[in-house]
This record gives structure tokens, C-alpha cells and sequence, in this order.
């Protein structure tokens, strides 16, 4: 989450490319909205018990359990996506290189607005596996991976996650109001019978964002001012006030 950051921070609107980072988790965690408040949303005590490691986005939503999975993220700028779309706009823009990814992958993906016809979306749920937002990707009905988006002036950060194996009922457990029924309700790439080829799965996610995009991606490292961010804000994620009540000083 550090890095995430400092790639925003670093970037700049009038001369930076956009950009595209793929990464995962190890060990396992939770990652919370923005706004969330720890104490209300999990149950720490559980948390502590098993050890599991608690970080706040710099994005909104609900609470993510992030095991097992592929992460995006991408920083670009609204004339990155000429002509300059609506929030909403970019959202779709940006998330649907993913539908991309999985058709090529054998899956039938849509998105939650064309797949739920007479159904609420973008009720806001604690955890973000229990609930479906207008661009989410279903396959076969079921929510697969989260997205979510931050903007500050003339800059777009996105991410989101690709999982490749259901975690979210163990994710549940963590919640202090558990979902019900959420294994009904998500997916992932094993449940769909693909073959878990994570280098694979980066390749094809890199060409899928260049097709979306009219783009050549050309592979690169952190620069020096990215890395001395991060490591400047690693510090700030693993504050406690940060991560369970999103203050930092």
C-alpha cells in the first residue's frame, strides 16, 4: 500500500505515462476503505488472534481480504482517456480492460449493470465482497475481484483485485456483522476451473490493459523518487491510528 501511494504522489499529470503495477499478498490480509473505522466494521479481537495484518487504502469501499489473488493498480490522467470521461466514465473505462482478461482466459465476464437487471447496485456494504457496484465484473452471476478509485487534481488512481482462489467466506469471519451466504454470492478463477498459472495471468493482464488502452507498456522498476516515498510511507502503514482509524501524524 505504501508503494500504491507513493506511486500517486510521485506522479505528475503534465508529463508522467500511465501506468500499470501488478502485484500480490503474502502473508494474507485486510485492507480497509479509506473511511472505514476498524472497531465498527471488524472484529479485532479475531484479527489479533490470528494474526492477521490490518492496512488501510488510500480508496473507499469495504473491507477487502486479500489472500490468493492478483492486484492492479493504475495511475494515469483524465486525457489519458480522451475525450476526459465522468467519474463513472473512467471507472468503466478502467476496469473493463479486466473483461478483456477474463474472456481471454475461456470466462464469460459482465458487468454488474448489464448482468442485474432489477437489482439495487452500489448499496454501501462493510465488506466489499457482499455487495455489487455498477462496473463490478460478474461471471455467471457472481461478483469476481474488487475495484475502487481515488482521484486528486488531474490524476486517476485505480485498483483492484483478480483472485485466483475464494477466499471470501474466510475474509467474512473477520467482519464484527458476518456476510451471509457469500460464497454464493462471489467467484474466482479456480471455481471457474481455470489452471492457477500466475505469470501467465500478469502477461495476459498486461495485454489486455494495452488493448483497452491503445498503449505499448513497457516493462520498468520504481524510480528513486517513487522508492524514497515509499519507503517514507511505510511507516504511516504500519501506524495503528492509520490503519484502524485513518489518522497519521
Amino acid at each position: 500500500m505504501a508503494v500504491d501511494e507513493a506511486l500517486l504522489l510521485s506522479f505528475d499529470p503534465a508529463a508522467s505515462l500511465p501506468l500499470l503495477r501488478l502485484y500480490g499478498w503474502q502473508p494474507p490480509a485486510l485492507s480497509l476503505g479509506r473511511f472505514q473505522d476498524a472497531a465498527l466494521v471488524l472484529d479485532l479481537d479475531r484479527c489479533r488472534t490470528a494474526g492477521v495484518t490490518i492496512v488501510r487504502r488510500v480508496t473507499g469501499g469495504g473491507v477487502i481480504y486479500h489472500a490468493d489473488e492478483l492486484t492492479y493498480s493504475i495511475v494515469c490522467t483524465p486525457h489519458h482517456l480522451a475525450p476526459a470521461p465522468s467519474i463513472k466514465e473512467s471507472f468503466r473505462i478502467l476496469t473493463s480492460f479486466l473483461l478483456i482478461f477474463y474472456k481471454k482466459i475461456g470466462l464469460e465476464p459482465r458487468f454488474a449493470t448489464d448482468a442485474c437487471h432489477g437489482q439495487r447496485l452500489g448499496e454501501r456494504m462493510a465488506f466489499c465482497f457482499a455487495g455489487k457496484e455498477t462496473y463490478d465484473i460478474l461471471v455467471k452471476g457472481k461478483k469476481i475481484g474488487g475495484n475502487a478509485q481515488r482521484r486528486l487534481k488531474n490524476i486517476i488512481f485505480q485498483h483492484g483485485s483478480i483472485p485466483l482462489k475464494n477466499r471470501a467466506e474466510e475474509g467474512g469471519t473477520f467482519m464484527r456483522e458476518r456476510p451471509h451466504d457469500i460464497l454464493e454470492q462471489t467467484s474466482s478463477l479456480a471455481e471457474s476451473g481455470i489452471g492457477l498459472d500466475e505469470e501467465l495471468f500478469k502477461s495476459l493482464l498486461a495485454e489486455s490493459f494495452r488493448e483497452r488502452m491503445g498503449i505499448t507498456l513497457q516493462e520498468d522498476r520504481l524510480t528513486t523518487r517513487e522508492q524514497a516515498k515509499s519507503a517514507e510511507l511505510v511507516q504511516k502503514y504500519r501506524d495503528d491510528g492509520w490503519n484502524l482509524r485513518g489518522t497519521y501524524q
